[in-house]
């Protein structure tokens, strides 16, 4: 495994620096929105209710659920023509109504604001066309209201993008990335780059 990873690794750089000799000059800043599906936050409230049904033996019932996110925006400066530095900031909210028994105890809603610094590796850079590689780590503050009561607590988060492809002209692309954290599995979206 460590021989596959290491190869890997090496035939990554060898396209990096193919592809940086290719291109003398580039756009080193980029702006970008995006909606994903399956974000951290939406597996995490999604095992809390089985928990709580399970604490309650079946009781507690979760009803019109809604996920709205993640919605992303971020920026990236990249210091040569592979690497980005920069950062994602995400928001996500759940809500669904909470029934015990048959009677409607309320409406519980949970609120997402990530903050990850993060990096970008461009492994092919082509005129209309692109591949690349993000990760960042960060921080999420999660605020939930259930019966009039709102609680707000900080936990730790990532986006691991392991694989993102992205096509369109030299300043404006579409995107779709790959990968596991708090933008999704799934990802896509707008890109700007000046």
């Amino acid at each position: 495994m460590k021989k596959f990873f290491l190869m890997a690794i090496v035939a990554m750089m060898t396209i990096v620096s193919v592809n940086a000799q290719d291109e003398k000059e580039f756009n080193r800043h980029e702006v970008a929105v995006s909606y994903g599906a399956a974000s951290n936050s939406q597996w995490l409230g999604a095992f809390e209710h089985i928990a709580a049904t399970m604490v309650t033996f079946g009781g507690a019932k979760y009803e019109n659920e809604s996920y709205t996110g993640p919605f992303s925006a971020e920026y990236f400066y990249h210091t040569n023509s592979w690497l980005g530095v920069g950062g994602i900031l995400v928001y996500g909210q759940n809500s669904q109504d909470v029934y015990l028994g048959s009677t409607n105890t309320g409406e519980y809603k949970d609120s997402y604001y990530t903050v990850m610094p993060a990096v970008k590796f461009d492994w092919m850079r082509k005129k209309y066309f692109g591949a690349y590689s993000k990760f960042g780590v960060g921080a999420t503050l999660r605020t939930e209201s259930y019966d009039g009561k709102n609680e707000s607590a900080v936990h730790f988060n990532w986006q691991a993008s392991l694989l993102g492809l992205e096509v369109g002209s030299p300043q404006i692309r579409a995107f779709a990335e790959l990968g596991v954290g708090e933008q999704g599995i799934l990802c896509g979206g707008l890109r700007y780059k000046f």
